[in-house]
């Protein structure tokens, strides 16, 4: 089976926007589609968690657009992002998906004062901002960010593009925004979902993944010990077991 890191990259019109893309895995009729993280492109998924979702589903990871190799610009609202999404799922042919979130999506209002800290620590010690932002400094999680950093790395060939200065600003003026907005009604959500994070998440803190498990009326939580933002990366043996497990259920 063709892993994440050899998956070709590939391209489909969106309205005139020309959006990246890769697919790998089967045997599931309805695919899982990725999407992606602030200042992410398809090269920062952990080939750990995509290749062990598609070694039971249909994957599908895309840059959104204004990102990576997908032309245009960012847009300034999260609420935009996903009607991109929206788009460039219906562009593929597919009516009916799996939607694997992580990270954007939400709104924290602080959000620049923390990623901007973090970028700081990083310059300074010439580490990624990744190492502060989504592991807490601990051995153990020093230990996780160092192996998820190196995982991300395999890839060699036909790399995606690097996310632009201005997209990066944009995706950030959108989070705030939406952290300043008033609170999407989660209830017309009736699709079960799956709420994972870390007990110690600088970024949105764990507080947040219970409040959004409250609000939604077919969710199931589950807070991953001993780590921050990227829970699910330092645990991803753990978290395969129960999102692999989640799937198989709902889809059934």
């Amino acid at each position: 089976m063709v892993t994440w890191k050899d998956a070709p990259t590939r391209t489909v019109d969106v309205d005139g926007i020309r959006f990246a893309y890769r697919e790998l895995g089967c045997g599931s009729d309805v695919p899982v589609v990725f999407l992606h993280h602030l200042t992410a492109v398809l090269d920062d998924w952990d080939p750990k968690v995509i290749d062990g979702i598609a070694a039971h589903h249909r994957v599908i990871a895309f840059d959104n657009r204004g990102v990576g190799a997908t032309g245009s610009s960012v847009p300034r609202t999260v609420e935009q992002m996903g009607t991109d999404a929206i788009a460039f799922i219906r562009a593929l042919g597919l009516e009916k998906v799996d939607l694997f979130g992580f990270s954007l999506g939400g709104g924290i209002d602080q959000m620049t004062k923390i990623v901007g800290v973090a970028y700081a620590k990083a310059f300074i010690s010439r580490k990624d901002p990744r190492e502060f932002l989504f592991f807490p400094r601990t051995p153990e999680g020093k230990h996780a960010a160092s192996d998820y950093l190196a995982r991300l790395h395999e890839r060699t060939r036909d790399r995606d593009k690097k996310i632009s200065l201005q997209a990066r600003l944009a995706q950030l003026k959108a989070i705030v925004h939406a952290g300043k907005s008033d609170p999407d009604d989660l209830s017309v959500i009736t699709a079960p979902v799956f709420v994972a994070n870390g007990d110690r998440d600088l970024m949105v803190d764990s507080d947040h993944s219970a409040d959004m498990a409250r609000r939604l009326p077919n969710a199931r939580l589950k807070i991953y010990p001993n780590s921050g933002h990227g829970g699910v990366f330092q645990h991803h043996e753990t978290f395969l077991a129960d999102a692999l497990r989640f799937l198989a259920n709902e889809g059934a």
